[in-house]
């Protein structure tokens, strides 16, 4: 499983809209046949983005049309624990993340996946997520 970050859909939809393949595209085209997907943390941050925009409803439209085609993962049992841990390391180490990339980091980590993302700086500070960019 893959699980794929805000920043690396707004870069597949801003090169989508300019119709010239980048580094968002090339990445996809290299992980054909795996599953692919994303926190509803994404979800949220992506739909927020679209009301801030001046077409909110084209955008939002966009986010409905890419998020059908991937795995929503929302969580479960185990999410609030683990969060909870990974937060107190963080602190604990002065590497403190924002709570959104935590919550999409904690998400990628319960379903075992690889978090691509443009930003690896506060995503690598977590201890065990397994994280690449594109």
């Amino acid at each position: 499983m893959i699980h794929l970050d805000s920043s690396f859909l707004v870069d597949l939809l801003r090169e989508t809209a300019r119709k010239q393949s980048g580094p968002a595209t090339a990445f996809l085209n290299s992980v054909k046949g795996q599953e692919l997907g994303i926190s509803v943390f994404v979800a949220c941050e992506m739909f927020a983005g679209a009301e801030l925009s001046h077409r909110p409803s084209t955008e939002a439209q966009r986010i409905r049309q890419l998020c059908e085609a991937l795995h929503l993962e929302y969580p479960d049992k185990r999410f609030a624990p683990l969060y909870g841990k990974l937060l107190a390391k963080l602190e604990h180490t002065g590497q403190g993340i924002s709570a959104m990339d935590l919550l999409i980091a904690t998400t990628a980590m319960l379903s075992s996946a690889l978090l691509v993302t443009r930003n690896l700086k506060d995503f690598s500070r977590v201890p065990g997520l397994q994280v690449t960019n594109y």
